[in-house]
């Protein structure tokens, strides 16, 4: 650590505002913003933290000029590739790295192909890469943070160096683990022809010897998931992902740091795509958006009658098919919704025989739409997240900071933003726990009595709204962490 600040080395598939596929682009711009913009304090220096993502051929660059700042070769069993960085400033003092060469350029047209074996050698490439570009650029990190399995090369590869290469002899390594069942299978030959080779550990399940994300498990100075309570969960063999054993291992240097938004991104009273924005000074506004949404969907235009909404990715982690029963369940009470998204074709039918078996009351919306999204989160009454497991989630956050109140699975980081019901005087939703139909049909049907208490709801969504989700508190809590790894390593 130079004086005061600590340079992070920040490695990610994917970060906004570039690309962003999933939830991971947008951690990857949301948390190096709030660090860089951390006033300095007590225990907390400065974060001179620097973003490494892929130069994907199909990026649009055009506003941001990006700048040549390094040439050289990445060593392979079967030669040298070139690797070129450029850089580029999003913003005011946020830095990117954006690394090219030909696994980056031969790569999909996608972020992400869904085949790991496809996708190693850009990935490991990158990581690779990116670790020795503060060397060639003279920028030595005190710590570098990689995320998922895609960039835990990295944090393998120094593991494997840093006791022969001086300029990373003290630098520390950080994991966040964002989704721990996408360990990276297939990826094994691309690392092993960057001379990442299988480890012979034996903490390690012999499957997992050769998998990126486990590899980064197992080397990584401090692993951090994206929540408190999915630490906890993936310590147990329903949540571990065939990891949890191992993990147990390591419970020391496992700790949970909650994803935010940003409040000012996802602001009902400043909101442009909304019909008619609104606070929570001016809260009876917002059913004018609800009136909004009915006509235009052809519902009942009844804003007395509760409006449930669903926005996620079709696929079994969301447990869309829980939804999906769950109404069919509760068909005779007074309620109407509306399902946006795409995902699995099998659910999107199911979304849509729904849609067929009650046109009076439920529209599907097959598509991807933030506009519709963002509409969807000023109108509607509650949001449904039966998620299966939830690592942090967001639609949460987004959907209280909008007056939508969550139904949720008592999981991961949704139980530790949502105050379940019961909880008297502290309740911003309604939660449950077994993921079965008949569990989150019972959820609804409590979050259906109390829309009839006016002033409870009423009460409720004001805390929602109320409620701080904003990245400073976490960036915050990363900060310290960093401050904490750095002292802690040896000279």
């Amino acid at each position: 650590m130079t004086g005061s600040k600590i340079k992070v080395c920040f490695i990610a598939a994917e970060a906004g505002p570039l690309i962003t596929a999933g939830g991971l682009g947008e951690v990857a711009y949301a948390l190096p913003r709030a660090l860089t913009q951390l006033p300095e304090g007590h225990n907390q220096p400065e974060v001179d933290i620097r973003v490494f993502i892929p130069n994907y051929p199909f990026l649009n660059l055009q506003t941001y000029q990006p700048r040549l700042v390094s040439e050289f070769n990445v060593p392979t069993r079967s030669g040298e590739l070139p690797a070129r960085v450029y850089e580029i400033h999003p913003e005011n003092r946020l830095i990117y790295y954006l690394v090219d060469g030909e696994p980056v350029r031969n790569s999909s047209r996608t972020v992400y192909s869904f085949d790991a074996a496809q996708d190693g050698g850009k990935f490991t490439f990158l990581s690779v890469a990116s670790l020795l570009a503060t060397e060639k650029l003279g920028w030595q990190p005190d710590l570098i943070h990689a995320n998922d399995w895609h960039t835990a090369p990295a944090i393998y590869w120094l593991y494997l160096n840093r006791t022969k290469n001086s300029f990373f002899a003290r630098t520390a390594s950080l994991l966040n683990i964002h989704n721990l069942p996408y360990h990276g299978e297939g990826a094994g030959l691309a690392m092993n022809e960057f001379g990442l080779p299988p480890t012979t550990d034996k903490r390690l399940p012999a499957w997992a010897r050769n998998v990126p994300l486990p590899l980064g498990l197992l080397t990584a100075d401090q692993l951090v998931a994206v929540s408190p309570g999915y630490a906890q969960e993936i310590l147990t063999p329903e949540f571990g992902a065939g990891m949890s054993e191992f993990l147990n291992t390591r419970t020391e240097t496992i700790t949970g740091i909650l994803n935010g938004i940003d409040p000012d991104y996802w602001n009902p009273e400043t909101d442009a795509e909304i019909p008619t924005r609104y606070s929570v000074q001016s809260l009876p506004l917002r059913l004018e958006n609800k009136h909004y949404l009915l006509k235009t969907y052809g519902l009942a235009e009844d804003v007395n009658l509760p409006l449930i909404t669903m926005i996620t990715r079709f696929d079994q982690q969301k447990g869309v098919d829980l939804a999906l029963d769950a109404l069919l369940q509760i068909a005779h009470l007074p309620w109407q919704a509306i399902l946006l998204g795409t995902g699995h074709p099998d659910l999107e039918k199911a979304a849509l025989r729904l849609q067929e078996l009650l046109p009076e009351r439920v529209r599907a919306l097959i598509m991807y739409d933030k506009s519709v999204s963002r509409k969807l989160y000023a109108g509607s009454d509650m949001i449904l997240i039966p998620s299966r497991y939830e690592p942090c989630g967001l639609v949460q956050m987004i959907a209280m900071r909008y007056g939508c109140l969550p139904i949720a699975r008592e999981t991961g980081g949704l139980r530790d933003t949502i105050q379940d019901y019961t909880r008297s005087g502290q309740s911003t939703g309604f939660l449950f726990q077994s993921a079965t139909p008949e569990a989150l049909a019972g959820a609804i049907r409590r979050a259906l009595h109390v829309y009839s208490l006016t002033d409870a709801w009423q009460a409720m969504q004001i805390r929602g709204m109320q409620q701080d989700f904003s990245w400073k508190q976490s960036a915050r809590q990363y900060a310290s962490l960093y401050y904490k790894m750095v002292q802690q390593k040896p000279s």
